[in-house]
């Protein structure tokens, strides 16, 4: 592993990536120290430190981390190929990000002008110290919030998806009846019923899920510390006790020293700079987690993940394979001089409305800030920066959506055509849950299990498929109603419901 030469672009990439991290000079750290041990001879000094590694744990350190960077590697391409066509292959979806991008930027810049508030400005010594003091205790003293509204709302993100267009498609060549009934107009390759049988078949109503039997076997996966072993044991749900550990194994956030020290830098750089995107975050959060009968409580904890996470450089790590690009301000005075433009927020990722219920649920299971942070931070750069950006990804929430609209249409074209004729598209109603990966609508028990089986089969298809079984649980009532506002009500409290029973019977007993 010298010079890479004989490895395989993937592997290449991969060490490539670990040579620079804190693990590698751990190891080396390992190796050099056990070199005085007695056991370790000269004549076989390599297969010796080796095995000394492997006993002490450090090699299963090595595979884990091996395997978190084979869940955000770019895909296998010819080594010319551009790096946009990486972060997204198909133009038209580039396109259509970018311009979104840029709509989103001039919302921000246009409320920073209105309200005469800055980007960003140092905090006065005063204002740092108050800050300091009541870190913990932020829900308390917040700033004037009325004249700052979000800078965008699932809502607005749905019609620019509607509108969506691929121009080399002729959309008469697959034309069939139903082909024009959903909203989402774009040609993209989904799962069916029978495709998603075959890669759910964990969920089969004849295997045990724990949510549902309590009896269901626990693995002593956390034991063994093996990311793999954790993910496989997810897809069939995780026992209360073991979720925490089990979900940071299987992101492998493993909140070392070093961790810690990082959190506590973005603390700092939080207590000595005020940011506009501060307004939107407390904005947010008292929109939403703190009027939830679930959430409230963790109204002070939101505050520090999500303050800290704007600060957080190290996410600009997954726009290399993400569809979307950091926005750029530039420093007053200098806009349009590339010399003096910034990334803002230094994070790349502007919050909107709802932003904050993908860090809700967490406050459940972690009551440590640096390690709620680290696992926040992995569960958004792995999978929900997908459901806020424009892409052909299968778990994208382009796919999402026609994924939802085509299992509605082919299992339950009766109630699509009905909602569809009184001007009840079932998307607008499925979109809000879909953004959010149902945060905020389901009980968090049940949330928690269907994000379980988000982690576990590393993928947000699942969201699409509660979705569509959420329609058909309630379908009976939902052919009786006569308008969008009727069919809201009967969707409007998904509170009760339980998630995989739903999956299971919509995935596994609807007939074909």
């Amino acid at each position: 592993m010298e010079d890479g030469t004989d490895l395989s672009p993937s592997i290449a990439q991969i060490v490539q990536r670990l040579r620079g991290s804190h693990l590698h000079s751990q190891l080396e750290r390992q190796a050099k120290d056990c070199l005085h041990r007695p056991e370790i001879k000269l004549e076989s000094l390599k297969e010796d430190v080796r095995a000394f590694l492997k006993a002490s744990g450090w090699e299963k350190r090595l595979q884990n981390a091996v395997y978190r960077e084979l869940h955000v590697q770019l895909p296998q391409c010819h080594p010319t190929t551009p790096a946009e066509h990486l972060k997204e292959p198909l133009a038209y979806m580039r396109k259509a990000q970018a311009s979104w991008e840029k709509r989103v930027l001039k919302s921000l810049n246009s409320m920073s002008t209105e309200l005469g508030v800055p980007l960003a400005r140092m905090r006065p010594a005063g204002e740092q110290k108050d800050l300091t003091n009541k870190w913990n205790e932020m829900g308390t003293d917040e700033p004037d919030l009325s004249r700052f509204r979000p800078v965008y709302a699932p809502k607005d993100f749905l019609e620019v998806l509607i509108s969506l267009r691929n121009p080399n498609h002729d959309s008469s060549e697959d034309m069939t009846v139903k082909s024009h009934w959903g909203l989402i107009q774009v040609p993209l390759n989904v799962r069916d019923i029978l495709q998603l049988r075959q890669a759910y078949s964990e969920l089969n109503l004849n295997n045990g899920q724990l949510g549902i039997d309590d009896h269901a076997h626990v693995h002593p996966v956390v034991v063994e510390q093996d990311s793999a072993a954790a993910q496989q044991y997810s897809r069939r749900g995780c026992p209360t006790g073991l979720r925490s550990d089990l979900w940071a194994l299987t992101l492998n956030s493993t909140n070392q020293p070093q961790d810690v020290m990082h959190y506590e830098q973005l603390k700092a750089g939080v207590i000595q700079h005020d940011l506009l995107v501060d307004y939107l975050i407390y904005k947010d959060v008292k929109l939403t987690a703190s009027n939830d009968d679930y959430y409230f409580v963790f109204e002070d904890f939101l505050y520090q993940v999500m303050l800290c996470f704007s600060r957080d450089t190290a996410v600009l790590e997954h726009f290399k394979y993400n569809s979307a690009t950091p926005p750029k301000s530039y420093i007053h005075g200098k806009v349009g001089n590339e010399e003096f433009a910034v990334l803002y927020p230094p994070n790349g990722v502007i919050p909107f409305h709802g932003f904050s219920m993908y860090v809700a649920p967490l406050c459940f299971l972690y009551n440590e800030p640096s390690k709620l942070y680290s696992v926040f931070r992995m569960m958004y750069i792995r999978y929900f920066f997908r459901l806020h950006s424009i892409s052909s990804s299968p778990s994208g929430i382009v796919a999402l959506c026609l994924q939802f609209e085509r299992l509605l249409q082919a299992h339950l074209p009766q109630l699509f055509y009905h909602l569809r004729q009184i001007g009840a598209q079932p998307l607008r109603i499925a979109f809000k849950w879909m953004v959010r990966a149902f945060s905020g609508y389901l009980s968090t028990d049940q949330l928690l299990l269907l994000w379980d089986r988000i982690l576990g089969y590393d993928s947000l298809e699942v969201v699409a498929v509660l979705a569509a079984a959420v329609f058909a649980f309630r379908a009976e009532n939902l052919m009786e109603v006569a308008s969008l506002a009727s069919a809201e009500a009967v969707l409007a409290d998904l509170s009760t419901l339980k998630v995989m029973p739903l999956i299971q019977i919509f995935l596994f007993a609807t007939a074909i």
